[in-house]
């Protein structure tokens, strides 16, 4: 179902190597997926979290025969740990997650269906957000600010080298140079590694928001937004603020036939992870912005409501 052209279309390639059969969709369709899982017996896919989070509330989900299935990549974009219990009840204890990028293709790291769960069988809550081990292709590490390699359980920037990751950007050195200082590519997201070798992405370093000299990561408070019975999607942004700094603002996309206030939302949010890091501000959109891989625009998100800002304030008097 997901387009060919990034991860999807990786994933192909160990199928087909091994003489299996790859079923490709002509375009989305939740309700043909299920169908097709069953129809074709298929035992591998993949899809991003917000499709994930459409097919947990799907009605033929319940139906769906889904026994065939052994592996159910996830990635691209951070997993509520809330819907992936979900997914490990309604759909299986199939859920595979991976976690690359474009520099360095899907296997930084990975966390196997049987490490979703605890040595007992039980549901494994304390690794859910965490993005697996790290592959076999690549080193990985967490760097400071200095270029300094960090201890377990320190919080900085996560580097990787190995085979998997690229030579350079196409005619672009400075780019290069910029992504590979001190020996290491540079991923641009901020983690850290735990004492089991488990890795945690925290943020994405440019979505990290600074509100009243504190760091708000914008992963953590959409884990709690994705907590709340009403919230199928969630964005969280910083905005501009004259006496914070910036402001924590949440844009939420709704179950379909729910509603909420947003007040509510906001002491949800404190009672779990406190008031510095609770939204000050949440909007409820009928929908979000997504790209061709289902991952929430944040970028397009934050400029719509920074235009919005910009706008009110030139037209006050």
């Amino acid at each position: 179902l997901a387009p060919l052209t990034p991860a999807a279309g990786v994933l192909c390639l160990p199928v087909m190597a091994l003489g299996g059969q790859v079923v490709i969709m002509p375009k989305p369709d939740l309700a043909e997926f299920l169908g097709l899982i069953e129809r074709c017996r298929i035992t591998h896919t993949f899809l991003p979290p917000t499709l994930i989070y459409m097919l947990l509330q799907h009605e033929k989900l319940a139906s769906a025969k889904l026994d065939s299935l052994q592996c159910f990549w996830y990635g691209a974009a951070p997993m509520s740990a809330a819907r992936l219990e979900e997914a490990l009840v309604k759909i299986g204890p199939v859920m595979a997650q991976l976690f690359g990028q474009t520099e360095a293709p899907m296997m930084i790291s990975m966390m196997a269906p049987r490490e979703h769960f605890n040595p007992d069988g039980t549901i494994a809550r304390q690794r859910l957000t965490s993005a697996g081990r790290p592959g076999p292709l690549v080193q990985v590490a967490v760097m400071d600010a200095n270029g300094a390699l960090l201890p377990t359980g320190g919080s900085g920037e996560i580097v990787v080298r190995g085979s998997l990751v690229m030579l350079g950007y196409y005619k672009d050195p400075a780019a290069t140079q910029e992504a590979s200082r001190h020996g290491w590519h540079h991923t641009g997201d901020i983690g850290y590694l735990d004492a089991d070798g488990f890795l945690y992405i925290v943020d994405r370093a440019k979505d990290m928001i600074i509100t009243g000299g504190f760091n708000v990561y914008s992963v953590e408070v959409e884990q709690a937004l994705m907590q709340h019975p009403d919230v199928q999607d969630s964005a969280v942004v910083g905005l501009p603020d004259d006496k914070w700094g910036e402001t924590v603002v949440a844009v939420l996309q709704l179950h379909a036939g729910r509603s909420a206030d947003p007040h509510e939302i906001q002491a949800f949010v404190k009672a779990r992870i406190g008031s510095v890091k609770a939204p000050k501000r949440v909007d409820i959109w009928p929908d979000l912005p997504r790209s061709k891989v289902g991952k929430v625009l944040k970028k397009e998100i934050r400029a719509t409501l920074l235009a919005a800002l910009t706008q009110a304030q030139s037209e006050k008097p």
